[in-house]
């Protein structure tokens, strides 16, 4: 029991500090080859309550994406703790043209 509490707390962790480092602006960040402009391009698509379409620039970074690592944080606390509604997020592929992963 004691190996899945530290297991999960770790996994927390693990998600915090990647949650420090998104936000963190100082530095070039890169998750899932996209980095803070593709990021930037695309955030306004996946933002509530007002979603807008994807930009060319947006479909362009998402296009050089690493998909399948993407698709990994759509049940994580990740997206909705950046602004991102993972709902959105997910279809976000779909409305760039670019098919996405399967399971994703």
């Amino acid at each position: 029991m004691n190996k899945i509490v530290s297991l999960e707390m770790g996994k927390k962790l693990v998600m915090l500090i990647l949650v420090v480092l998104l936000v963190e602006r100082s530095s070039a960040v890169t998750l899932c080859k996209m980095d803070d402009n593709g990021f930037a391009a695309c955030k306004p698509a996946v933002t509530q309550p007002n979603p807008v379409d994807p930009t060319p620039e947006c479909c362009k970074a998402l296009s050089g994406a690493d998909l399948p690592c993407l698709c990994s944080y759509k049940n994580s606390m990740v997206l909705p703790a950046l602004g991102i509604d993972p709902n959105l997020a997910m279809g976000l592929p779909a409305k760039c043209n670019i098919t996405p992963p399967a399971n994703c």
